[in-house]
């Protein structure tokens, strides 16, 4: 463990991060600070972000230090307490350092950003699209255990149950980075509540996960490119959200790509909504071509994209959630409902490195 530490520290350069927090907060201190509100968010998350990785280091290296004093002690007294105590201490000193390795695997350019979030449901009507909800639930208490929120871009709730497509805004630190673990569609097994013949089905539901971007970054979005609709927005929402046509569908006509957003009230404000998503859907085509191009240059045989299965959830026969990427499982079925999927998200990022 001295050796992780050793490692972690080296590889850090806290020095540099220290020196960039207080940049940071002075430039937090100015009158126009919340000018722009917007970016001001995006620097304090940045701001709380580094302070996390250098209070983490500490913390980690206090720890070691009193398991080694709390060793030495042992030993000079030869006090088998000690030494059990010591065992105690070291289980969760060990989780604590490898929790604290994972987040610092996401170090790609956009792992830290917001992430926009997309559900989709496959064949088969309203046993799809409660599986859809289900997972909807799922990622909104994963996100509630870390503290991050999330905010609804676009709803279109089923006909008889679920949803037939849903994307959220989830905002944190690293959300993308966790999240484009999630990528790929979802397999459900079990037997269906809408069946009166109490048979097995089996559902599947696709997710979607893009980073969100900054304005800054240059992905040319040509006018003509565009075709805008309006619509009257459907489901919650209030009165006035079912009685204008507020929401917004835009569709890029080059890649086919499809955005929408009904959530607010204004058809400004979703179209602005929508065109963040737009680009960052855009952004991640042309990091995905370019990685595509990689690939056929270096003959590498790549995965299928997040059009593939990566998990199946088996409610019936038996309990077990299974990630076939990384040969995962767990069998408590509900505690991964429950939003307790981050030993399937540690094990694909590390299988990653």
């Amino acid at each position: 463990m001295a050796k992780r530490i050793t490692q972690l520290r080296g590889s850090l350069d806290l020095d540099q991060k220290i020196a960039d927090i207080a940049q940071l907060e002075e430039k937090m201190s100015a009158a126009n600070f919340w000018d722009d509100n917007e970016q001001a968010q995006q620097t304090i998350a940045e701001v709380n972000g580094l302070k996390s990785i250098v209070d983490e280091t500490n913390k980690l290296n206090d720890e070691y230090e009193e398991l080694q004093m709390m060793l030495e002690l042992a030993e000079e007294e030869n006090d088998e307490s000690l030494l059990k105590e010591l065992q105690a201490g070291l289980s969760p000193f060990v989780k604590h350092v490898e929790k604290f390795e994972l987040e610092l695997l996401l170090s790609e350019p956009y792992d830290k950003n917001n992430a926009f979030l997309e559900l989709h449901p496959g064949a088969g009507g309203t046993e799809s699209q409660d599986w859809a909800e289900m997972l909807l639930r799922m990622y909104r208490r994963w996100a509630e255990k870390r503290s991050f929120k999330v905010e609804v871009i676009d709803y279109l709730p089923g006909d008889e149950a679920g949803v037939k497509s849903v994307t959220l805004l989830i905002k944190g630190y690293n959300a993308y980075g966790y999240l484009k673990t999630e990528k790929g569609v979802h397999r459900l097994v079990r037997i269906s509540p809408f069946d009166s013949s109490g048979r097995r089905h089996t559902s599947f539901v696709s997710c979607d996960v893009v980073p969100e971007i900054e304005d800054d970054v240059d992905i040319e979005i040509r006018t003509e490119d565009i075709k805008v609709d309006t619509y009257r927005a459907s489901g919650a929402g209030g009165q006035h959200i079912n009685t204008t046509d507020s929401a917004v569908r835009i569709t890029h006509i080059p890649t086919k790509i499809v955005v929408t957003c009904q959530t607010e009230r204004s058809q400004i404000k979703n179209r602005e909504r929508a065109m963040k998503v737009l680009r960052a859907k855009l952004y991640e085509k042309k990091i995905e071509e370019q990685q595509k191009e990689l690939a056929d240059i270096r003959g590498e045989q790549q995965e299928i994209g997040w059009g593939s299965q990566i998990r199946s959830y088996v409610f019936h026969p038996y309990s077990m959630v299974k990630d076939h990427r990384t040969n995962v499982e767990i069998g408590n079925v509900d505690a991964v409902m429950d939003g307790g999927i981050d030993a399937f998200i540690d094990a694909y990022l590390r299988k990653m490195i």
